[in-house]
């Protein structure tokens, strides 16, 4: 049995990751999150009354918290989701995202450097550094047929690919100049349950709900890989309980699909599952409003996963079809946890307009 400490575990993939590890192994977790507009502790109330969960509020910058989190708890393993991780939001303000992701993950490689150093031999040996990131930092694949596979070279082309692209540098220097036992996880689009609404997934769902125009950027014709948030728990845990220091690993859903096409099959989805339709709307798919591409938008994304499969064992289990059904089912069924989210600060409104 591990003490895994998660940054970001009340974020949509940190959130996720929490919930397995308590409902699905004996580890105890410990969360620490800052609960920036996000962080819901309300997507983790299934798991809040274990004995196995304890949360932190934190912020990664601060040096003092994280001493004394890694003195109290004493984890065996971080898993660092903890980050800014919206591109509009990158392009509007990106100081958020060097401060957090670059700044933060560097206080946070520091205390848990500090704390490893005082381990004892066996204890440095089994410690795990887990540094979670995106496939947004091998760039744009637009013109060609390959995929990103781990040595791809980095071509970031937002800020907020940039701040990980960075993130992941700080990462393997660790291990590299200090012997830190660090591994990096780059994952392709991830969606599922609470989903925060300003990703495209959710807010095309929650947009159609209300009758609100569903915005494609430009043609809709980019590409990603879609990857259920549930499948990427099970392999974020399955990477920090087997990996060996000093790997990388990509994780993707094998679920290459256009933006657009994407939106088309939310809307199929809820003409069968939510026929009752918001007043002077025929069809969903006549909310569909093409709008200004989003500056320096990359046309495709697309993960060769075959070494996680390879090595480890892991395969998605939900196929894109499978996974888009149970998350509209979700968020058909689970109106007050995106009312409550609907409350706050964010209104589904379009961000990342900046040139």
């Amino acid at each position: 049995m591990k003490t895994i400490l998660v940054t970001g575990g009340a974020g949509f993939i940190g959130s996720a990751v929490v919930r397995h590890i308590i409902n699905h192994t004996a580890d105890t977790v410990v969360n620490l999150d800052k609960l920036t507009y996000a962080g819901n502790l309300e997507s983790l109330q299934s798991v809040a009354g274990s004995p196995r969960y304890h949360f932190e509020r934190a912020d990664i910058c601060d040096r003092a918290a994280l001493d004394r989190i890694f003195t109290q708890y004493r984890p065996d393993a971080v898993m660092h989701l903890a980050a800014e991780s919206h591109v509009d939001r990158s392009i509007d303000g990106p100081a958020a995202f060097i401060e957090t992701n670059i700044v933060g993950t560097y206080t946070l490689l520091e205390a848990a450097r500090n704390y490893w150093q005082g381990l004892d031999e066996p204890g440095k040996a089994a410690f795990r550094f887990h540094h979670i990131s995106t496939d947004e930092v091998y760039g744009d694949l637009h013109g060609n047929n390959d995929l990103f596979t781990e040595t791809t070279p980095y071509s970031p082309s937002s800020p907020y690919s940039a701040s990980k692209a960075s993130s992941d540098h700080l990462v393997r220097a660790w291990r590299r100049t200090y012997g830190l036992p660090t591994i990096v996880t780059n994952c392709s689009n991830n969606y599922g349950p609470f989903h925060f609404p300003e990703k495209l997934i959710p807010l095309m769902i929650l947009n159609a709900l209300s009758g609100k125009p569903l915005p494609v950027y430009g043609d809709g014709l980019q590409i990603r890989d879609w990857l259920y948030v549930e499948d990427h728990a099970r392999a974020l845990y399955h990477v920090i309980t087997h990996a060996q220091a000093g790997e990388t690993y990509n994780i993707g859903g094998h679920n290459e699909k256009t933006n657009l096409e994407v939106v088309c099959t939310i809307c199929e989805l809820l003409e069968e599952l939510a026929p009752q339709k918001p007043a002077g709307v025929a069809h969903y798919r006549d909310l569909i409003t093409h709008v200004t591409d989003r500056p320096g938008h990359d046309m495709r994304y697309a993960i060769d996963a075959a070494k996680i499969g390879r090595e480890l064992g892991w395969q998605p289990q939900e196929t894109f079809e499978s996974g888009i059904r149970k998350t509209v089912l979700w968020y058909l069924n689970n109106r007050e946890w995106w009312q409550n989210v609907l409350n706050g600060n964010y209104r589904l409104q379009r961000l990342g307009t900046s040139a």
